[in-house]
């Protein structure tokens, strides 16, 4: 943790009173960073400052810009919660989740003619459009308009008609039944018009007004013996049909209703809400959320931010995972709402398949987000035309530091191929006998123990067998300087840069020898490389986490007589796991190298005594 004021911040904290607040973090300009409540001031504020290395990403990023930090008692927890909302939409914290509510109005829009398509769109213009609208909800509006195309078989392309009539062979959606074919040149304007009209009465009446409406034409074109407009109005009818059967939710019972769920990949979460209004789905809110979690604290935190703004707020909310604070969260909601607002977690029935659906559509954003092939073959073409590469690289390779003290210091290896993480060539670097934390000593002992590997390795042509084709490392001009000398004096030609971040710990810049690239312009890079930063920081700063507490376990069998540094050492590497050693029995500590009876029977003892 670089942050040099926390003997200050903790020792600050000790005289924090007991009683139910709200604490406000600033940094070293004085801005306010971070706004929280707490049941005990104490004993919450206090928990920021020790144990960091502990701390999920958001906080410990958090935690190491703190400079100062305010609280404010207050007489209940209930307004502690109130007080932080009114904070945070005062102060607008850069590490309190804040959720913007700027969809606005959506319409449908009928382009001008001929052969008119339907589009959702998120504002009218003066085109020479029809506009039906406005739309609160634009999920309705997508939904809506995907759905009268389909059913009525309209075309979705880009083609101008009557221009470009015959000039090309239909697409897939023609042979798949999902558009009738204008592009053959074989569908009459008029034809098309009295489809169009169809489609907008659907659009305007719902699919029961629809339905009733073809069923008529169609027994009229029978009649008639107009047997080939009857079978298009029956298939029309089919359509439709199928999809109301789509529709019908699988709860419908509760009348007003906001289904919540949070999935994660790695550092990224989406967070969905499902809003049940009448019985039925009427909207759709999706939020991409960096260092963001799943657990209980960062459910309370997502359920204040969207609804801090919000008027409409229904009778009931599901979640799929449990909150904290829910009773003074309902009870905030009921206050801003002025009526009762449950929150609940339901665990079967039909609550539970809602809340089941919210997750499944949180994941499969997830999904599309993670799938970018086309987005990944070009941020690498970018990626190498600014740093100056001969070729988009194949192979990445990241490194960083993380240091707790001089008792605990580790490097970490990731390493990205095609543009994606490739787990399995993840490795870690200890490092012993060091007097003094020197990040620039360390990154140097790191590169050069990795290349020492390649020589032994490179025959098998794997993991560290394989020659990056550019180094990143989580640092300024004064990391790779003092790499590149190392890799002049090996002989070591692969490109090597650093990535920089500014002063609030985010990505600003790639540092080269002796100047900075700006990445921020160019935002799909900038994106990637800040995921590569996010991610060797996350990797190493995690087996950071894990040496130290085996570390701490080590001093602590200490204090058993008869057990020095050494044989504690040896205790861990025969048993693997500190759970191991606690469950061990006097004999089989008795068993393990360098023991003694004498020196088990005084381990177990102690051991029982903690306990």
């Amino acid at each position: 943790m670089d942050n040099p004021r926390l003997p200050y911040l903790h020792k600050k904290t000790l005289s924090l009173p007991m009683e139910p607040g709200v604490y406000i973090m600033h940094d070293k300009s004085g801005k306010v960073i971070y706004v929280g409540k707490a049941k005990k001031l104490k004993n919450r504020v206090t928990s920021y400052f020790r144990n960091v290395e502990k701390h999920l990403p958001k906080v410990y990023r958090m935690v190491e810009h703190v400079y100062d930090f305010d609280y404010i008692v207050t007489d209940s927890e209930f307004e502690a919660l109130i007080l932080e909302c009114s904070l945070i939409k005062q102060y607008a914290p850069k590490y309190n989740i804040l959720l913007k509510d700027d969809k606005g109005y959506s319409y449908v829009r009928i382009s001008p003619g001929p052969y008119s398509r339907l589009t959702g769109v998120l504002q009218k213009n003066d085109d020479g459009a029809e506009y039906i609208g406005p739309y609160i909800s634009s999920y309705v509006v997508r939904q809506t308009v995907a759905e009268a195309n389909k059913a009525f078989m309209l075309p979705t392309c880009t083609k101008k008609f009557p221009q470009e009539f015959g000039k090309t062979r239909p697409c897939l959606n023609f042979y798949i039944k999902n558009c009738m074919g204008v592009c053959c040149g074989k569908i009459s304007e008029k034809d098309y018009n009295e489809t169009l009209a169809e489609a907008l009465e659907f659009i305007k009446g719902g699919s029961t007004a629809s339905i009733d409406k073809l069923t008529e034409r169609m027994y009229a074109a029978a009649e008639a013996e107009d047997f080939e407009r009857a079978a298009i109005l029956r298939d029309r009818i089919r359509a439709i049909e199928g999809i109301a059967s789509r529709q019908k939710v699988v709860f419908s019972k509760v009348e007003e209703q906001d289904v919540i769920a949070v999935a994660q990949s790695g550092e990224t979460c989406c967070a969905v809400v499902l809003s049940f209004r009448g019985g039925k789905l009427v909207d759709k809110d999706e939020y991409i959320l960096k260092d963001f979690g799943t657990d209980p604290a960062s459910v309370t935190e997502f359920i204040q931010g969207f609804y801090a703004e919000k008027t409409d707020i229904p009778k009931e909310i599901a979640l799929h995972e449990p909150c904290d604070d829910g009773e003074l969260l309902s009870r905030w909601l009921s206050e801003k709402a002025g009526r009762k607002v449950t929150i609940i977690v339901p665990q079967k029935g039909e609550r539970r398949k809602t809340t089941e659906m919210a997750y499944n559509n949180a994941a499969e954003r997830l999904s599309h987000e993670n799938l970018r092939t086309s987005r990944e073959v070009a941020v690498l073409d970018e990626l190498a035309r600014m740093l100056g590469l001969e070729k988009p690289p194949e192979r990445i390779e990241a490194y960083d530091i993380s240091n707790f003290g001089s008792e605990t210091v580790v490097g970490g290896m990731v390493v990205y191929e095609n543009a994606r993480p490739k787990r399995g060539d993840y490795r870690k670097f200890s490092f012993k006998d060091m007097a003094a934390p020197d990040d620039y000593a360390c990154m140097c002992e790191m590169l050069e123990r990795r290349f020492s590997h390649y020589e032994e390795e490179k025959e098998k042509g794997t993991s560290f067998g394989k020659m990056p084709d550019l180094i990143l490392l989580d640092g300024g001009k004064g990391h790779v300087a003092a790499v590149q000398e190392l890799f002049d004096r090996l002989g070591i030609a692969v490109p090597l840069f650093g990535m920089v971040k500014d002063d609030r710990h985010r990505t600003r810049a790639i540092a080269k020898n002796g100047g900075e690239i700006a990445i921020s312009p160019v935002r799909e890079v900038f994106n990637f490389v800040t995921s590569v930063q996010d991610e060797v920081h996350r990797y190493t700063i995690t087996y950071s986490r894990q040496k130290h507490s085996k570390t701490n376990f080590e001093l602590f069998i200490t204090k058993a007589e008869g057990v020095g540094p050494k044989r504690a050492a040896a205790l861990l590497k025969h048993f693997k796991t500190m759970k191991a050693i606690k469950a061990a029995t006097e004999e089989e500590l008795a068993a393990a190298p360098g023991m003694t009876a004498a020196a088990a029977k005084s381990l177990r003892a102690f051991l029982d005594s903690e306990e």
